[in-house]
């Protein structure tokens, strides 16, 4: 007969320690993922796009526009256009509305990025704690 002995220590503080650094790092590879999304469907030409497409950059400025941040307390990454470079012309185009004196029709290019990459972004999840 052999016997064995097994002791199984549990450190909540350090699996808790590696969860919010693994959530941390792959809400930042979320945000990022999306963001690069958004960037390709915007395409740089002078014409505006069709209304239900996203929308037409002629410079490159709502493209550039686009940033994540990870909000480490809350657990949370936020995606979009900034509002300290291209205004509210990213809302205008998402949602459809008013803009410098016109009124854009919808050109969602933010709401698609996400659905698009939805079913990937679990898979960051995976394994990611260790």
């Amino acid at each position: 007969m052999i016997r064995i002995n097994v002791a199984i220590r549990v450190q909540p503080k350090t699996v808790l320690d590696r969860v919010r650094h693994a959530s941390f790092k792959n809400l930042g590879h979320a945000g990022a993922t999306v963001r690069l999304v958004a960037r390709q469907s915007i395409r740089k030409r002078k014409k505006a796009s069709p209304e239900g497409t996203p929308p037409s950059t002629r410079k490159g400025q709502l493209r550039r526009a686009i940033l994540y941040k990870v909000e480490k307390n809350r657990g949370t990454v936020v995606v979009g256009p900034d509002v300290n470079i291209v205004g509210t012309a990213g809302k205008a185009h998402e949602f459809g509305g008013p803009y410098k004196r016109e009124v854009y029709p919808k050109r969602p290019f933010m709401g698609p990025a996400l659905t698009k990459m939805q079913s990937r972004l679990p898979r960051l999840w995976a394994n990611s704690v260790r």
